[in-house]
């Protein structure tokens, strides 16, 4: 005997509805999904119906406004309402529009079953005549909320012809998306474009948060703003990184507060202009892509000039946390990674995602990653309109020299032959100070597929161009921020 549904679907209702009432940012994102006819409760659908009429109005949801607007045929009383709003509201709301969802398609379904075997049972209807009217009630459930997304072939090719004819205007030394600050990468992929996910890949200490904070400065300095969302460090090691990056001071002197004078009169400019620039930081260490799309969206609709958002790094994102067994993760990425591609394309917006690769491609001669070295690659692949890898070859240089230092010690070699090893190594290291790094571009959806060599400054962790490419085509500003003349005193910088 089948449970009754009812007291768990208007406790998931009161619960979704409270939700809304604490955080209005999370209105449209259901209102794509939900209607008032949806609820099963009478209030419930009333206060939906009023906070979609508030949201037309543009008038804010807060429960004054929806209070002050319950009466007449939408009248639910304040003992009633303050019931409602006394529910504990819920971050995750993607489970709960689900189930509202199911249960009412169930509730329709359940209404045209009854309303199918009355007409059976009147012979003046033939067959025919029911199974079109079947066919009509099925179509009209499937299909609500569902607004069409067609358009036209005209007002395709209209809006096809005004953006070349833009671009043409504006010649081919523009960009057509965000300047990543590097030549050649501009020239293969035109910037970084609205709506498009970005993918960038390397194993650990190759420097994918150093280069991703290479493409932040870059949108920053375009005088647009930059959203960057840290799961793996707080936002005071990211701040240590970008300030070195910007800087003569190295990271370790910058971490030790190592500093002279006129170094302290530096990083003082240097944080005085970062912290006049539009950069937002959010460093909570559980993220679920619910989590990140209202996030996001409320601090859009806040400032409008935020143009560019980082994840650093999508597997350490959570989904809906509703799958379990075999296979659970690779759904759980296919659906951070669809997500996170809808979310660039509603927001047109280009959105960068870091991702590790699979540590397999260690044992191979040729250590350069490939698309399948990426983890749980399917969904990333397919979602990914570029995808980027980094490589630093003297990482892997590095990494066999300290080896043979530590098997050295290990066997108990003479202490003159550990100490020409380490010395070999102190002059790779000294060599390689400044070294070439790889931006392999693995994909690239609107573009050809190639690899950009750039210079990477480690006790800076700095990448930069190469003096090569500073003069051609599509040349970036500089990609070190502008830094006001004068040392401005500022007390604290916080982003």
């Amino acid at each position: 005997m089948p449970t009754n549904p009812t007291p768990q679907i208007i406790s998931i209702e009161s619960t979704l509805i409270a939700s809304i009432l604490f955080d209005s940012e999370t209105f449209s994102e259901i209102a794509d999904v939900l209607s008032g006819n949806d609820f099963l409760h009478t209030s419930h659908r009333k206060i939906f119906d009023v906070c979609k009429s508030l949201h037309s109005q543009g008038i804010p949801i807060t429960p004054e406004f929806v209070l002050s607007r319950l009466e007449g045929a939408y009248f639910v009383s304040q003992a009633e309402f303050s019931e409602i709003i006394a529910t504990s509201p819920i971050a995750n709301i993607q489970g709960y529009i689900a189930e509202i969802k199911d249960a009412s398609i169930k509730r329709q379904l359940n209404k045209f079953a009854m309303l199918i075997a009355d007409k059976t049972g009147d012979s003046a209807l033939k067959g025919i005549e029911i199974l079109d009217e079947i066919e009509k009630g099925i179509y009209d459930i499937s299909s609500q909320g569902a607004e069409t997304s067609f358009r036209g072939s005209k007002e395709v090719v209209e809006h096809t012809i005004n953006l070349i004819k833009e671009r043409k205007e504006r010649g081919n030394t523009v960009l057509v998306g965000l300047n990543t600050g590097f030549a050649r990468l501009n020239h293969f992929t035109a910037g970084f474009k609205k709506g498009e996910l970005i993918v960038l890949g390397a194993r650990p200490s190759m420097g994918k948060t150093a280069l991703c904070l290479a493409f932040v400065q870059s949108v920053l300095n375009s005088g647009k703003g930059a959203a960057i969302f840290s799961l793996e460090m707080p936002a005071e090691q990211l701040m240590f990184r970008m300030f070195a990056s910007l800087s003569n001071i190295t990271l370790q002197d910058l971490i030790i507060g190592k500093m002279n004078d006129n170094e302290m009169s530096e990083f003082t400019r240097i944080a005085q202009s970062v912290s006049q620039k539009p950069l937002y930081i959010d460093d909570s260490s559980d993220l679920s892509i619910a989590q990140l799309r209202s996030k996001l969206r409320k601090l859009k609709s806040q400032d409008d000039s935020v143009s560019f958002a980082v994840i650093d790094y999508l597997q350490l994102m959570r989904g809906s946390g509703t799958r379990r067994g075999d296979g659970a993760r690779q759904e759980e990425i296919s659906e951070i990674s669809r997500g996170l591609k809808t979310l660039a394309r509603d927001l047109e917006i280009p959105i960068l995602a870091l991702s590790q690769l699979n540590r397999s491609l260690e044992s191979r001669d040729d250590k350069r990653p490939m698309l399948s070295d990426l983890r749980e690659s399917g969904a990333i692949e397919q979602d990914a309109d570029i995808i980027l890898f980094l490589y630093r070859e003297f990482v892997y240089v590095d990494r066999a020299l300290r080896a043979k230092i530590a098997k050295a010690r290990q066997e108990g070699k003479k202490d003159d032959e550990v100490r020409k090893l380490e010395q070999e190594r102190k002059e790779k290291r000294e060599e390689n100070v400044i070294e070439t790094a790889e931006i392999i571009i693995a994909k690239n959806r609107n573009g050809e597929i190639d690899e950009v060599k750039v210079q990477f400054n480690a006790p800076f962790v700095r990448f930069e161009d190469r003096a090569s490419e500073r003069e051609t085509s599509y040349q970036p500003t500089n990609t070190k921020m502008d830094l006001p003349d004068s040392p401005d005193s500022i007390d604290v910088v916080q982003i």
